[in-house]
């Protein structure tokens, strides 16, 4: 925890406060939602879209574009990400959101986009503090980044409208689109992922990597923060009405998302492991698979059913519950290290015993 800024490690309590300030707002300032609707982009309020857009673009500048050439040096490793991630990942949250949330559509799907948006930024710092491969983890990132752009429309369709079909489910809704899903994602994910991309290679090119990670992105990470806190402002402001007089329904939002969590890190580590792994890409692979990058979720459930939806709600209560959530896991997978990987040099007490040698 002391290796992370001040920021990131009271996220869960700035979240908090971010919903205090905004069930406030929406109280005691009735015409908010008003003036918000008035001023739209498409289906988007244009200040939660410039929300949108600030926290997505500083995750996006940090990621490693030239990493993904070592790809294809680890096979095993790549491969179980990308199961873990596109397949299982999915499928876990669909099976949760229709057992916990069979009465509530709107939940439900927030959920189900929450598991279709793989993790691509804060993975990063769990990772880290882990102790695992940063290296694979710039890799893994990076392909998720552009995997999203191409995967996520269809895995939309697929989970909210085909597959519920196959098995006699009621779809969404009779308003929902793909195509809706498909344009925010272009927008929400495709602009602030240009942008970083071209932020990256551009600063590199003019002052050298160095500079570029150790001068640049410090200053420009917290505008993440700044950008996820002031979109849920609003969005609890637009919401206050609805959970205040269902408070219930977070907490029924938020038991999925817990077992969905544990239950992904816990098949990531295994997996691993059981794939011959070393603890260091078993944890990235293992943290990988159960983040999940609730900013695009929160930009495609707003731009897809509204700000006021409560597909919309379910991807504000992500963060809530994962910042906590994984951060306890990297002290399991701390602990569970040297049990489950015996003689591995890359489990952290090892290699602290090895400098002292």
């Amino acid at each position: 925890m002391k290796e992370m800024s001040f920021l990131d490690r009271w996220l869960p309590a700035w979240i908090l406060l971010a919903m205090g300030v905004g069930l406030l707002l929406g109280r005691f300032l009735p015409g908010l939602n008003t003036a918000l609707e008035s001023m739209t982009i498409g289906e988007v309020s244009l200040p939660i879209a410039i929300g949108l857009l600030v926290m997505m673009y500083p995750v996006l500048a940090k990621v490693r574009y030239d990493e993904t050439r070592r790809v294809t040096g680890d096979k095993r490793l790549l491969g179980l990400s990308l199961v873990l991630n596109w397949v299982v990942g999915p499928a876990v949250m669909f099976v949760l959101a229709w057992v916990f949330l069979t009465d509530l559509p709107e939940y439900r799907t927030g959920l189900i986009i929450v598991g279709l948006a793989r993790c691509i930024a804060m993975v990063l710092i769990w990772n880290d503090l882990a102790c695992g491969d940063r290296e694979a983890a710039a890799v893994l990132v990076a392909v998720n980044s552009v995997f999203q752009v191409f995967a996520f429309g269809a895995l939309g369709w697929f989970y909210l409208q085909l597959l519920p079909s196959w098995l006699g489910l009621p779809t969404t809704s009779a308003d929902f689109s793909v195509w809706a899903i498909v344009v925010s994602v272009l927008v929400f994910l495709g602009i602030p992922l240009l942008a970083g991309f071209l932020t990256r290679v551009l600063g590199e090119k003019a002052k050298g990597r160095q500079w570029y990670e150790e001068k640049f992105l410090p200053k420009l990470g917290p505008w993440a923060l700044y950008g996820l806190l002031f979109t849920i402002v609003l969005l609890f402001a637009l919401q206050g009405g609805a959970i205040t007089s269902q408070p219930f329904d977070v907490v029924r939002i938020a038991v999925p998302l817990l077992i969905y969590f544990a239950l992904m890190f816990a098949i990531g580590l295994l997996a691993s492991r059981a794939a011959g792994l070393s603890y260091a890409k078993s944890t990235t692979v293992a943290f990988t698979a159960s983040g999940n990058n609730f900013e695009l979720a929160i930009a495609v459930a707003i731009g897809t059913f509204g700000v006021t939806s409560g597909q919309a709600l379910a991807g504000v209560v992500g963060p809530l519950i994962e910042v906590p959530v994984l951060v306890g896991l990297v002290y399991v997978s701390l602990w569970v290290g040297q049990r489950l990987f015996p003689n591995d040099p890359t489990v952290p007490a090892r290699r602290t015993q090895e400098a002292r040698r």
